[in-house]
């Protein structure tokens, strides 16, 4: 399973799995037999109302098909339905949204990357750039990362609401966000389903700065306890 690493603007470290080549491949089928579906039926209907086209106008309204990938890319967060399907977007190497100029360097290389020779230049290229990018990608400096489906969910529902006589430790956490805090719940989750200590110890360091905390708990208690004591102050239980 191949990663990369993005910094975010808290400056903590987060991993995201790349797409791996398979998976690109059936985003990929998707698209091509949606497309074909729909020229198909496109063909169909010309044909049993026996109307007659000219070739200009015939170019024209492929043009649409043309863009697919493009336009879908622009306006639905980097996803065409194949990479919605397959749970996977394109990204940019910093973990950002690409710029539309990003997307549009990518879609032209698609005639060498796939279209004008069937997939095995992006494929060679994918597998060995070691992170996940096609000729286009390269270029474009993008790459595609999985989704993993996250369900919204309370804070309250994520931390187990504290008694009454709870004793907050750090005051000073009144000075967080909910977003900060949806930041150490990120750290705390990497943490939990893959072992690294990267992004909770960059989280704890961080912390203690922005709040001038001196503490000698451990990292995961320390973390645990901030979100504890914000839960708590935030919640209207003093």
């Amino acid at each position: 399973m191949q990663r990369i690493q993005v910094q975010t603007a808290q400056n903590v470290k987060i991993a995201y799995e790349l797409a791996s080549v398979g998976d690109r491949i059936i985003a990929f089928l998707i698209d091509i037999i949606l497309i074909g579906t729909i020229l198909m039926g496109y063909s169909f209907f010309l044909n049993f109302i026996n109307l007659q086209i000219s070739t200009a106008l015939t170019i024209l309204l492929a043009i649409p098909f043309l863009l697919y990938h493009l336009l879908f890319e622009i306006f639905f967060n980097g996803q065409s339905i194949g990479k919605m399907a397959m749970k996977m977007k394109v990204v940019m190497m910093d973990g950002s949204q690409p710029t539309i100029g990003a997307f549009i360097i990518r879609w032209l290389f698609r005639v060498l990357d796939i279209t004008g020779t069937s997939g095995s230049v992006a494929l060679v290229t994918i597998l060995i750039s070691g992170k996940g990018q096609r000729l286009g990608d390269i270029a474009a400096g993008t790459t595609v990362v999985k989704l993993h489906t996250q369900v919204p969910v309370a804070r309250h529902e994520l931390i187990k609401q504290e008694k009454s006589n709870y004793i907050v430790s750090y005051g000073k956490v009144e000075q967080l966000s909910d977003s900060d805090i949806a930041v150490i719940l990120e750290s705390l989750k990497i943490f939990r389903n893959t072992g690294n200590r990267q992004p909770v110890e960059a989280t704890e360091q961080k912390l203690k700065i922005l709040l001038s905390i001196d503490s000698d708990l451990p990292t995961i208690k320390f973390l645990y306890t901030i979100v504890r004591d914000y839960n708590h102050l935030t919640s209207g239980l003093e």
